[in-house]
């Protein structure tokens, strides 16, 4: 890579959640069973809205490409992790510590995008409903999910490149479960005001412009299911959209706490947990939160099964 040869460091050393070799291997069953179970939980929501014709709809549409992008937001740490908890060397080369960096912010930005892309397509739904089969059609739909990943893919390209071309001889040692900006920057042995102010500056554009036009589209919408004469009628449009309102309270809550906010606030071993929450934990929930919600998958995960 461009910093070769201008770094001492050709392999970092990732401290992970304990050093403790018991806590270790403890965290090691949990971890992978709940890598396991997230894999899964999006494999068959993924099966099942293939299979079922009547949920080849937009919202489904961008439940699949959710939980795709899901599966590679936790494979791009989970798996390293495990190696490091059960490893005597815990240790990343430098090449796979960045490759690592840039795919975890392009899979966060994009779900950025597509979260903000699904309250979009909520908001067609209940606030203009005559209209939403003409805007969001299928060619519609394909367009706006090939943006989302396709700015996810460009979004941290800049502060990526800027990172990698420091030079590194401070230390090689990583406070945290993965290739994490933050406790990176701070293994450099040049000043990264600049890096860290670019950082700064475009993670709170993607995320608070994201997040602010999310909320825009929600509260249009509570407005107008408040509207509704029936109370059935508001808890049937409510229930379409609750889900999805939950996982970006989650989300956004715990990635805007982690990387939009003062540096004198930083705690690394706090910012693991945070972390923890986004990365690992809110894309197992996920599935549940909406299966557990949602009657159409519930019914085609039956169907599924009783035709196996």
């Amino acid at each position: 890579m461009i910093a070769a040869n201008r770094t001492s460091v050709k392999e970092f050393i990732i401290l992970g959640l304990s050093e403790v070799r018991e806590i270790q291997l403890s965290l090691f069953v949990i971890f992978l069973v709940m890598y396991l179970m997230t894999f899964t939980q999006h494999a068959v929501i993924i099966m099942v809205i293939h299979l079922d014709y009547h949920l080849h709809t937009p919202m489904y549409f961008y439940l699949v490409n959710l939980s795709i992008l899901e599966i590679g937001y936790i494979t791009v740490t989970v798996p390293n992790m495990l190696s490091n908890m059960v490893s005597s060397r815990k240790t990343i080369s430098f090449n796979g510590c960045f490759s690592q960096m840039y795919i975890f912010f392009f899979l966060g930005s994009t779900e950025c995008y597509l979260l903000t892309a699904m309250a979009y397509d909520r908001y067609l739904a209940i606030c203009s409903p005559l209209h939403y089969n003409r805007i969001m059609n299928r060619r519609t739909c394909m367009k706006v999910a090939g943006g989302c990943w396709l700015a996810g893919l460009f979004s941290p390209l800049i502060p990526t490149i800027f990172t990698v071309r420091l030079p590194f001889c401070r230390s090689n040692v990583i406070n945290h479960f993965f290739c994490d900006s933050h406790p990176v920057l701070k293994l450099s042995c040049q000043n990264v005001d600049t890096t860290e102010v670019i950082d700064f500056i475009l993670g709170s554009i993607i995320l608070l412009t994201s997040f602010l036009l999310t909320m825009i589209s929600y509260i249009k919408i509570i407005l107008t299911i408040l509207k509704i004469p029936t109370a059935d009628g508001r808890q049937k449009a409510f229930s379409t959209c609750a889900s999805h309102l939950i996982i970006v309270s989650i989300f956004y809550g715990t990635t805007i706490f982690t990387y939009v906010r003062p540096k004198t606030l930083n705690s690394f071993n706090f910012n693991k947990i945070v972390s923890l929450i986004y990365s690992v934990i809110t894309p197992m929930i996920n599935p549940i939160i909406y299966t557990l919600r949602n009657n159409d998958i519930k019914q085609s995960l039956k169907k599924t099964v009783s035709l196996r």
